[in-house]
């Protein structure tokens, strides 16, 4: 648990990625809504071109939608929190995606005062956006080409996007495979920070700071709760002013958090036997993990700064490899929630559908009727846990409540997960306190949410693209 040389507030909606084709930058803000340059066209090109995959189905573009805030869209995915790639499109990934929108704005790996912030992916393991860009053309389960040699023969074979590519860098990039692979990262990079799409600032809640569209009764009410420390403390992770890696305000700190999410028994890697769930083909591309400890209750676990993953062979600046650090396993950057009612499922593995479920998680987390890690169990329902009919949020491959409490991470690294601090409450009879959100207080705080999707006209607010977890009746 970190934050700045203290303990971390609570409030971080974790949803990553381990293959996105962009997502961050140096810190500078991206361009103004002028033309783009020669590079970030080729970039664009280079985002949405299929015919550079081994499918020649799948694009940056196909696991960043634009319509979902450059997210992730699941039903491309089969339904799955995960995408999937490869050659044939039957490999499935091992994060969900996240939105690549403002990503351009988040600072490069480093250390503030012990606390780990910044970093591109959300493991922080790519040193900028340059090479994050690179990594998914030769991901096994993403674009899958086998190496740089084989991605510049697709882009040889690419007339349109190989005559932007030029017009950028002219032909010396495509005398050496890897300079190819790297110029294509520079110009996805100048894509993302150059197109007014990746930083709008478009949303109801920017209008109302600048004085030309109002709030809500119930869109006030969540944001002062979610500001209130004493109940949402969502400012904490996600302040709702400026920062100082923008003039606006990002709804991220780009800090990491273990939050204890829930394993989601719907990504392959995490099942007791990894299979593809289109296929049936066992995952020969499971990473190795050298740090679990030996009495781990299960094979894989995704644990975020600590590994499995680590910065990629052609990174010219890697950070640093933590898989020794296990105080930093489980801990996952902190997203913006700009868009957040767009980009559902939640966190780093798509464990929750909708934000109502993920602040009842956050206000219930360790209220449950678990005996297996709760020695005096509290029963769902009135005086217990509302909202999971299990009695807890923490079940096993079979629907029932699982051994562990914080199950996707082994019992040795639970001492890393956030606890005691609002808006997590541990039961009463623990020396905790109530849920600090009440169910329609927890409305509020969506209907706040809600704001900060961008594409809102203050001269026409019957155009405003509601999400659809944002119209009324949603769950």
């Amino acid at each position: 648990m970190f934050r700045r040389g203290h303990s971390v507030a609570m409030g971080a909606f974790c949803a990553l990625t381990l293959g996105a084709c962009g997502g961050s930058g140096t810190g500078s803000a991206p361009a103004p809504a002028t033309a783009l340059s020669a590079k970030a066209q080729a970039g664009e090109a280079l985002f949405f071109d299929v015919s550079l995959s081994a499918s020649a189905a799948q694009s940056c573009g196909t696991c960043h939608v634009p319509a979902r805030a450059f997210a992730a869209e699941p039903s491309t995915d089969r339904g799955l929190p995960v995408p999937l790639g490869g050659k044939d499109l039957d490999l499935p990934g091992f994060r969900n995606a996240p939105s690549l929108v403002y990503a351009a704005l988040t600072p490069k790996f480093f250390f503030d005062n012990g606390t780990p912030t910044g970093g591109f992916f959300r493991d922080g393991r790519a040193s900028s956006l340059e090479v994050q860009a690179q990594q998914p053309f030769v991901g096994e389960f993403e674009m899958a080409n086998a190496d740089a040699a084989q991605v510049r023969s697709r882009l040889l074979a690419s007339a349109p996007t190989l005559q932007l590519f030029r017009a950028a860098f002219g032909d010396a990039p495509l005398a050496d495979p890897d300079a190819t692979l790297a110029a294509m990262g520079e110009a996805i990079a100048a894509f993302e920070k150059e197109a007014p799409q990746f930083a709008p600032f478009s949303s109801k809640y920017d209008a109302w700071l600048a004085g030309k569209a109002a709030l809500s009764e119930s869109e006030l009410n969540g944001l002062a709760l979610f500001n209130n420390p004493g109940k949402g403390n969502c400012t904490a992770c996600h302040p709702s002013q400026r920062q100082k890696y923008s003039e606006h305000a990002l709804f991220t700190d780009f800090t990491y958090d273990n939050l204890g999410v829930p394993r989601n028994w719907n990504i392959a890697a995490n099942l007791p036997h990894p299979v593809s769930p289109v296929s049936g083909a066992a995952l020969h591309y499971m990473p190795a993990q050298t740090n679990l400890p030996p009495d781990a209750q299960y094979r894989y676990y995704d644990l975020g700064l600590c590994g499995p993953f680590g910065p990629a062979a052609n990174d010219p600046n890697p950070r640093d490899v933590f898989s020794a650090r296990t105080s930093l396993c489980g801990l996952f950057k902190v997203p913006t929630l700009r868009n957040v009612a767009l980009t559902a499922p939640y966190f780093h593995n798509g464990a929750l559908a909708t934000l109502h479920e993920v602040l009842q998680f956050y206000v219930t987390r360790d209220i449950n009727n678990n005996t297996g890690n709760n020695p005096t169990p509290v029963p769902a329902g009135p005086g217990g846990n509302p909202y999971f009919a299990a009695g807890t949020p923490y079940l096993n491959a079979s629907g029932a409540p699982d051994l562990d409490q914080y199950n996707d991470l082994p019992v040795a690294f639970d001492g890393n997960v956030n606890v005691g601090e609002i808006p997590y409450t541990p039961p009463r009879f623990a020396g905790g306190q109530a849920p600090t959100l009440s169910a329609s207080e927890i409305d509020e705080v969506v209907a706040f949410l809600c704001t900060l999707t961008d594409g809102y006209d203050p001269n026409d607010p019957s155009a405003y693209p509601a999400p659809a977890q944002c119209l009324p009746g949603a769950p």
